[in-house]
């Protein structure tokens, strides 16, 4: 039911208008990320893929035990869990998969450190950063597919952009959260020893936030983690394809097997980040 006394606001025309012109001004800046993107995820995959998942499956356990501080149980896990998904002929999806998850959270912390620090040094940029901030985490993530597709078309480069703003925000709070937090103590300590910004950063604030900044990044890797299914839906290739697949189908047996082989890989991801973040922080 239309209002005639206030006339509807053109939004809907604005964003479109808006998107079709950044689409067009910049496509000289997509072009490349979406090709070297390409290049890179496809590289990453094809090289986990060459790899014998023994070896594979036997290293994850190697260095699980010894980064839980040669406890068992992850070794174990790991290796249970990652041959169930080889067990049921998941392996190239799973390395598909597991390729997106390094690509988007690379990218996520490269980026999410940095603006990190810059909010940490700055109070108008954390009053600028943190409502923007909020929107990225409040807006649902089926939104961030829509850009996506427009700026990158059909594929995994998509589904990795969608899977950056998604889980860039932990990296992004937490770092800052972390060296606000360095007691300033040591800061006052530092300025007395006549040390540079930057040396104050790399050697004071950075070390001393390194377990709060390792807790954002595990969250920020458990997010992109959790955008393969939806990721799955533009085209990127793994677990969360065979997952729409098999809801399409109603293949309840290989929605099953693609979700579980899902959570095996949350859980093992989740607790290595966990254990490193432990022994960074003790």
């Amino acid at each position: 039911m239309s209002n005639t006394l206030l006339p509807m606001i053109p939004v809907k025309t604005w964003v479109d208008q808006s998107v079709e012109w950044i689409t067009d001004t910049f496509e000289f800046v997509f072009d490349p990320i979406k090709n070297n993107l390409d290049t890179f995820i496809e590289f990453l995959s094809e090289t986990l893929q060459v790899i014998n998942p023994w070896i594979f499956i036997a290293v994850v356990a190697i260095i699980a035990f010894f980064v839980t501080g040669k406890r068992i149980g992850l070794a174990a896990f790991s290796i249970v869990g990652l041959w169930f998904i080889l067990n049921q002929e998941m392996w190239e999806q799973l390395m598909d998969t597991f390729s997106l998850v390094i690509t988007a959270s690379l990218i996520s912390v490269i980026i999410g450190v940095p603006f990190g620090i810059w909010m940490a040094k700055s109070n108008i940029v954390q009053a600028i950063l943190t409502p923007i901030l909020d929107f990225m985490q409040t807006m649902p993530a089926f939104v961030y597919l829509i850009p996506a597709v427009a700026f990158f078309g059909i594929g995994m480069v998509p589904g990795v952009f969608a899977s950056v703003i998604f889980a860039v925000p932990p990296t992004v709070r937490f770092t800052n959260l972390g060296i606000r937090q360095v007691s300033t103590e040591l800061i006052e300590a530092a300025d007395a020893f006549g040390t540079t910004g930057i040396q104050k950063l790399f050697k004071v604030q950075l070390p001393m936030a390194k377990k709060t900044i390792m807790a954002g990044i595990n969250q920020t890797v458990m997010l992109a983690l959790s955008m393969v299914v939806i990721a799955s839906m533009i085209g990127a290739e793994g677990l969360g394809k065979e997952v729409i697949t098999a809801l399409q189908r109603n293949d309840v047996g290989l929605g099953f097997v693609a979700g579980v082989s899902i959570v095996i890989l949350a859980i093992v991801i989740d607790r290595f980040t966990q254990s490193l973040n432990t022994q960074k922080g003790e």
